[in-house]
C-alpha cells in the first residue's frame, strides 16, 4: 500500500497512520506532510519506528525552504520516482 501524507502531522491523525503501515507499505511525505520529516523532531522518530519505507517530495522540500532540515533517513524522491511509486501500488490511500 502507499500512503500519502499530504497534511502537516501535527494537524491530522498521524497516530493512526502508524498504526496502519507494515513492512511492504511506502509512506510519502508531500506538501506540508514533509514537516514531518524534520531533523530532531519528535515526529520523525515516530515515523523512524514504523515498518514503512519512507519517502519525502523533493519538490515540496524545497518549495517550503526544507531542504538543509529534512533528515537523510527519508528518501528524497522527485515526481518521476513519485510515478514509479504509484505503479508499484495497486492501493493508495491519502492523509
Amino acid at each position: 500500500m502507499l500512503y500519502t501524507l499530504m497534511h502537516s502531522p501535527w494537524q491530522c491523525d498521524i497516530d493512526t497512520l502508524l498504526l496502519l503501515l507494515e513492512p511492504q507499505d511506502d509512506l510519502l511525505l508531500l506538501q506540508d506532510g514533509v514537516t514531518a520529516a524534520l531533523l530532531g523532531s519528535a515526529m520523525l522518530e515516530k515515523l523512524q519506528n514504523t515498518p514503512a519505507k519512507l519517502w519525502v517530495l523533493q519538490e515540496d522540500v524545497v518549495a517550503r525552504g526544507l531542504v538543509e532540515q529534512i533528515s537523510t533517513s527519508v528518501t528524497c524522491v522527485d515526481y518521476t520516482e513519485f510515478v514509479a511509486l504509484t505503479a508499484k501500488h495497486q492501493q493508495q490511500i491519502a492523509w
